[in-house]
């Protein structure tokens, strides 16, 4: 019995089998980094600081937050030690694996043929663990996001892919990784498909991102809960709510610019600063745990704190004896800064749960202004901490459909999904093309990964009669030694011959030419030569020149010569049609 390869699968029933291998390995890929994200938490932050950070539902349920005073001040040693020793581990074995992770998935995607070396999962998985859990600003989509890519792109290699194939494999490990980290299923399915472009979304990706995220969700589940993250949302939806939703996915997509313009703003600031490499996110690291000694909900990835929000527990945020709406208004930006120096830095870890948290700090905001104004329309901030995580981080990485989708998993909020769409439409508009994501591209027409499907060649698109023309011919009559003139001063090693009339007979080649200087032309000329039209393509130019072996081909109209087209004003039109394309 004749084996069939995988490769020899119609594309659904092939994508069902790898999809399914990827949502096994998806799973615990994300398992190990969870629990390796929980042990360096208990070592860093309960242990050596003595801190107990909150935890939102779906993951413990603490929703408290206490210190020992003696090593409060230790923050910033925590914070530094988690840069320096991620540093270390990156820039010693995977260079690739520093930042935040997602970004380079997308890259490798789109100009690497899905190909990722094997040392960037573990390395990946530990350096973002210890970031993470020393108290630094990150979030685990992004590291998650390379690790499943990463697991993609060795089942690809394991089950002898196609570099299309391959690329699929790395985008499915995307959404499954991120569907089954925040228990997200739908939303990490489509994020996969999504979060490659601004403006365009991979239709391929979805279907085997929905199994493969199925599947890593149920395993994940498995072991960890099925509870949502956030809980579940029971509040009612007010339509009359609509305008403040509008107004709060304005700002937010303002904040997003702030947010993607501070962070590489700090990360050009570290590239360039002149010491090794592996001390710059430990300096990075360092700033974040002062900023943490003053603002403790900047550290790790800040879960609880959302939770706090959307439980309407706001007298368990630390103050220190300032006002606490003075600390609300200040907490967005903290974050911001403290993202971008824990990762911007070259740390690693994700940008996405920051992000989530910037958002629910704004929505925070809006809703006790809103509530303050307008109270009998506006009864509870809630709905607005909600809304504002998922139109924030909408507008700062490009994906608002499967942002929408997943923070309404994570919070069980179906009934908010009008309201999202209103000011994640809004927060989408006002952030124009600002991504956090830097290799992302506008559509799949940009796509290195597309560009046999969508470029039409060049050559096809400049006809004859917008390049220049030479009238360089030969007559029929004429003797070999005019040939052989015309030959040396035009630079050819053939002629187009003509008679009076400028009928074109044929070519005559110099290599046929005999030493009889004195001998007609006629003696010497090939004919049944294929020529172009005034209409005609370069691409059919460039044809015809290979075909007769010559650098020009003869330009003929109704059986009348007009010229020829040399190969070098070929590639001169080429590289002016090139050039106005571009401008």
């Amino acid at each position: 019995m004749k084996k069939i390869h995988i490769n020899e699968l119609p594309y659904f029933q092939r994508w069902f089998i790898i999809a399914t291998i990827i949502g096994i390995i998806a799973g615990l890929g994300a398992l190990l980094f969870y629990y390796a994200i929980i042990f360096f938490s208990y070592i860093f932050i309960n242990l050596f600081l003595g801190i107990s950070l909150p935890l939102p539902l779906g993951e413990g349920s603490y929703l408290n937050f206490a210190i020992t005073p003696s090593r409060y001040i230790l923050i910033p040693i925590s914070t530094t030690l988690g840069g320096l020793l991620s540093g270390l581990i990156v820039y010693r074995f995977a260079p690739e694996a520093e930042g935040h992770g997602t970004d380079a998935a997308i890259d490798t995607y789109h100009n690497r043929q899905g190909k990722v070396r094997k040392i960037v999962i573990p390395v990946k998985t530990l350096a973002s663990a210890i970031t993470i859990g020393s108290g630094g600003s990150a979030g685990r989509e992004g590291p998650t996001a390379q690790i499943s890519s990463g697991l993609g792109s060795i089942v690809a290699d394991l089950l002898h892919l196609s570099p299309e194939d391959r690329r699929r494999a790395v985008a499915v490990g995307i959404g499954a990784g991120i569907g089954t980290i925040f228990k997200a299923p739908i939303g990490g399915a489509i994020l996969g498909a999504e979060i490659l472009y601004k403006r365009d979304i991979e239709p391929e990706i979805i279907y085997p991102s929905l199994i493969a995220s199925a599947i890593g969700y149920s395993i994940f589940g498995s072991i960890v809960g099925f509870t949502p993250i956030f809980g579940y949302y029971s509040g009612v939806f007010n339509p009359l709510r609509l305008p403040f939703y509008l107004i709060l996915g304005l700002f937010s997509g303002l904040l997003a610019i702030f947010y993607v313009k501070t962070f590489y703003n700090v990360h050009d600031l570290f590239r360039n600063l002149k010491i090794k490499k592996y001390f710059k996110p430990a300096l990075g690291g360092l700033i974040t745990g002062i900023i943490a000694l003053f603002f403790p909900e900047v550290m790790g990835i800040g879960y609880g704190w959302v939770q706090i929000f959307i439980s309407n527990d706001l007298n368990i945020i630390p103050t220190f004896g300032l006002p606490l709406i003075l600390i609300l208004i200040l907490l967005p930006v903290m974050k911001i800064l403290a993202t971008s120096f824990s990762i911007g830095s070259g740390g690693s870890g994700g940008v996405f749960a920051p992000g989530m948290v910037i958002g629910a700090s704004v929505g925070l905001l809006f809703g006790i202004l809103f509530n303050f104004i307008f109270p009998s329309i506006v009864p509870s901030y809630v709905p607005f901490v909600i809304i504002g995580m998922l139109s924030f981080f909408a507008a700062a990485g490009k994906v608002p459909l499967s942002v929408m989708i997943m923070v309404v998993e994570m919070t069980g909020s179906l009934q908010l999904l009008p309201a999202a769409m209103i000011a994640v439409a809004a927060s989408y508009l006002v952030s124009g093309n600002n991504s956090i994501y830097k290799s992302q591209v506008p559509t799949r027409r940009d796509s290195p990964a597309h560009m046999g499907e969508y470029n039409t060649p060049v050559l096809t698109s400049i006809k004859i009669n917008e390049i220049q023309i030479r009238d360089i011919k030969i007559m029929i009559n004429e003797p070999v030694r005019r040939a052989k003139i015309l030959m040396e001063m035009n630079g050819l090693i053939s002629l187009p011959v003509v008679d009076e009339n400028r009928k074109f007979l044929g070519v005559v080649y110099l290599s046929d030419l005999e030493s009889d200087d004195e001998s007609p032309v006629k003696n010497f000329v090939k004919s049944g030569i294929t020529y172009v039209h005034m209409d005609s393509s370069a691409e059919h130019a460039w044809e015809v020149m290979a075909h007769i072996k010559s650098t020009w081909a003869p330009v003929v109209e109704k059986g009348e010569f007009i010229g020829i087209v040399t190969m070098n004003d070929l590639l001169k039109a080429y590289k002016q049609k090139v050039a106005s394309m571009r401008s």
